[in-house]
Order: C-alpha cells, then sequence, then structure tokens
C-alpha cells in the first residue's frame, strides 16, 4: 500500500496519460477505421484497393514498428516538431482503424443489400446511402466487436511508455528504477488497467443495450 501512498501523483499523472492516450487514439481510430470501410465496400476500384491494402499492411505489422517508424523516420521525414504524444496517438491509431474497419465492413455486410439498392433508386449518392441509411444499421452489429478492440487499444497504449510518453507502464519503469518492489507495482499497474477496461467495456454494454431497445 506504501507504494501507492508514497506515489499517488505519479500513479495519478500515469492514469491520465493512459486515459489520453486511449481516448485520442480510439477516437483517431473511430475516425479512420469507418472512412477505409467505406472505402472497402466502395464502387470506386481504386478505394477498395486502398482500403484493401491499408487494412492488410496494418493488421500484419507489428504495432513496436510502426511506433518506430513513428518515433524514428516520421520526424526526419515528415513533421520533425510532432511531440511524442501525437505520434504516439498516431501509431495506435492508425493501427487500430484497421481492425475497426474490418469490424465496420463486417456490420455493413449485414445490412441487406436491397436497403442500398432502394436509396439509391430514389437518387442518393453512394456517401448518403452509407451515412443515412447503412451506417445507422451496421451500428448494432458493429457495437460488441468495437468493444474489445478498445480494450485491446489501451493495453496496446502501453508501448508508448517505452517512448517517453508518461502512462502507466512508464509509471512502472520510474518506480522500479526507484527500488520498489516490482511484484507490488504491477499489482497497482494491472489494477489501474482493470478499472479502464472494465469501464470501457461498461460503456459498450450499456450502447448495446440502448440500440436493442431501439428496434
Amino acid at each position: 500500500m506504501n507504494v501507492l501512498l508514497d506515489n499517488l501523483s505519479l500513479f495519478r499523472e500515469g492514469f491520465i496519460g493512459t486515459l489520453e492516450l486511449t481516448g485520442a487514439s480510439a477516437l483517431v481510430a473511430m475516425v479512420l477505421g469507418v472512412i477505409i470501410a467505406g472505402f472497402r465496400v466502395s464502387p470506386v476500384p481504386p478505394l477498395r484497393i486502398f482500403g484493401t491494402l491499408w487494412v492488410t499492411l496494418l493488421r500484419n505489422t507489428p504495432l513496436t514498428l510502426l511506433f518506430l517508424v513513428a518515433f524514428f523516420v516520421v520526424p526526419k521525414v515528415l513533421f520533425p516538431d510532432l511531440d511524442s504524444f501525437l505520434l504516439a496517438v498516431a501509431a495506435c491509431g492508425f493501427y487500430t482503424s484497421a481492425f475497426v474497419a474490418e469490424a465496420v465492413r463486417s456490420g455493413i455486410n449485414t445490412v441487406p443489400l436491397g436497403q442500398a439498392e432502394a436509396a439509391r433508386s430514389i437518387g442518393m449518392t453512394f456517401t448518403q446511402t452509407m451515412r443515412l441509411i447503412v451506417l445507422p444499421q451496421a451500428t448494432r452489429t458493429v457495437v460488441p466487436p468495437l468493444s474489445s478492440i478498445f480494450i485491446a487499444l489501451t493495453k496496446n497504449t502501453a508501448i508508448a511508455g517505452a517512448f517517453n510518453n508518461v502512462d502507466l507502464f512508464n509509471v512502472s519503469k520510474t518506480l522500479s528504477n526507484d527500488g520498489y518492489d516490482i511484484a507490488v507495482i504491477f499489482i497497482w499497474i494491472t489494477l489501474a488497467y482493470l478499472i479502464i477496461t472494465y469501464a470501457i467495456n461498461g460503456l459498450f454494454r450499456l450502447l448495446e443495450h440502448r440500440l436493442e431497445v431501439a428496434r
């Protein structure tokens, strides 16, 4: 207990850092994932090819490798002034967007094709059909897998702690270097991650319940 009480401010800073990384990365992943899913089912061949390449490349690339690219290649080639938080969000967000895209695409495929054809028959564009007809119905199917994806994202943000980001994993390194018992440190870090993941799970369960009622 002394490990927590003596370093409460450090634990709080790491907890908030993990929340910020998770939230920002989830937002990036959600926006990109929906766009890429739209590309994957688009009638335009170049967009379908781009979406397929995006998903295939990112799903089969280790997240640690993406962090190495983000921190050691991107600053030298593209954006030299980006701070470590934004680079970590980009790595986690881009990686997770591939999994979000596949979950959204699976949800889109559950919507009867006739509804999209009916929308096109009355003059709606592909974008309007997706936004007004398909995606609202696909949401009910997409919610459960998104819960698992964002829980995995929370745990994946731990890699950011090795790249000068203040998060729970970074806190464990700091306390270990200060001579505290590593087993006790990991117990408190694990409890902190459990709080976050259970909160995400509860939020998505509530959302799933509300969508079931709305049917």
